[in-house]
């Protein structure tokens, strides 16, 4: 049989057949999905997605590739150096699938741009930089208002953390309790919220690599990898409406490198009282000391 040298959307995903319904994979293909941040983790799950046969996007991003986005970012190579991680993504994406709709937000999401990026949209997904909290909290709120299905996989060590916000339920300002906090504890909340099993914690080896006043800390491909399969399977189930999906106050955690599996049930959120002994720990730290 010779290759196919042209491009046929139901021949290109014919081997999702299986695990989805021809009509399934029609919703999909018609299904919009706006991801914010086109780094580690959001260009792999433009990517997976893409190869889910999804076709409509809203990407976002200001950034462009550097050396040190190496180690965990599809789109960052030597040829890609330089260039908006937007645009290199955008044209990844439309490399898979030429008849994708992707609309580009080079400028990132700003306080113009976030209800016309939410337009629409009938998934988020968060893929932004742990450090831009306001961004962050603006996309959330959006959501939860427009009743958008949100959701955000943390590149936790060498495994994923996965957090739903479904519409109707807990809010992600009620659920990780950031108003009012400085930018310090904003973060402290943030990580304990993502990850109340903190299973990465036990094989930190160079503990001085994580700098919250540096904004920086270390990151692995394996992780990004894992929350690209955690978030493709989780769209597929919102969008399908197909199965179980636990959403916030209950939080997923794998760690590939402990073998293990962590749900965690923490209503109140952070105002639980096991979190707020996790936040006991986690402030110390980021200041930059043990306890």
């Amino acid at each position: 049989m010779e290759p196919t040298l042209t491009f046929d959307y139901e021949r290109a995903f014919s081997r999702n057949i299986g695990w989805v319904s021809v009509a399934e994979q029609a919703r999909l293909r018609q299904a919009r999905v706006a991801i914010a941040g086109l780094g580690g983790v959001g260009g792999a799950h433009l990517l997976t997605l893409a190869r889910l046969g999804l076709s409509k996007f809203n990407i976002a991003d200001f950034d462009d590739f550097e050396v040190h986005n190496f180690n965990r970012q599809v789109g960052a190579t030597m040829s890609t150096l330089g260039r908006p991680k937007a645009q290199v993504l955008a044209e990844m994406a439309k490399d898979i699938n030429p008849e994708a709709d992707v609309r580009v937000y080079p400028a990132g999401v700003t306080a113009e741009n976030i209800g016309e990026f939410l337009a629409d949209v009938d998934v988020y997904v968060d893929g932004i930089d742990v450090f831009a909290i306001e961004a962050r909290r603006s996309l959330f709120q959006l959501c939860h208002e427009r009743k958008i299905p949100a959701l955000t996989a943390a590149p936790l060590g060498m495994g994923v953390s996965l957090l739903y916000f479904k519409p109707g339920g807990l809010s992600f300002e009620n659920y990780f309790r950031l108003e009012g906090h400085t930018k310090q504890e904003q973060y402290a909340r943030f990580i304990a919220g993502l990850s109340p099993a903190m299973l990465q914690r036990s094989y930190l080896v160079v503990p001085e690599a994580v700098n919250f006043v540096e904004k920086r800390g270390p990151s692995t491909m394996m992780a990004c990898d894992l929350c690209a399969g955690m978030m493709g399977t989780s769209v597929l189930k919102v969008l399908l409406g197909r199965g179980a999906l636990r959403a916030a106050p209950w939080s997923l955690q794998f760690d590939g490198y402990r073998q293990k599996l962590s749900f965690a049930w923490r209503p109140l959120g952070n105002a639980n009282p096991l979190q707020q002994l996790l936040l006991s720990f986690i402030r110390p730290v980021l200041r930059g000391r043990s306890k």
